[in-house]
């Protein structure tokens, strides 16, 4: 995932080609975004920064990714 700010963001599918998965207990601000036909995970809203996107570059067409740093992370702490 990549940090982009929401003016630099621009969804070139339709929203309806997506489905959404909201949580965070009392706000439901933290959005997670899938493909409905393959299911994969191309961005997200985190509730900690509601101004920006997470983008999954890997599945961006014709994105190079070298020299992007790539950290493990625990998914339970992505809230």
């Amino acid at each position: 995932m990549v940090k982009v700010h929401e003016t630099k963001f621009e969804l070139i599918t339709t929203e309806d080609s997506l489905t959404e998965y909201q949580f965070h207990t009392h706000t439901h601000t933290a959005r997670h975004f899938f493909c409905k036909t393959c299911g994969i995970y191309p961005f997200h809203r985190k509730r900690v920064s509601p101004d920006f996107f997470g983008i999954n570059v890997y599945c961006l067409e014709g994105f190079e990714t070298k020299g992007i740093p790539v950290r493990a992370t625990v998914g339970t702490g992505m809230a």
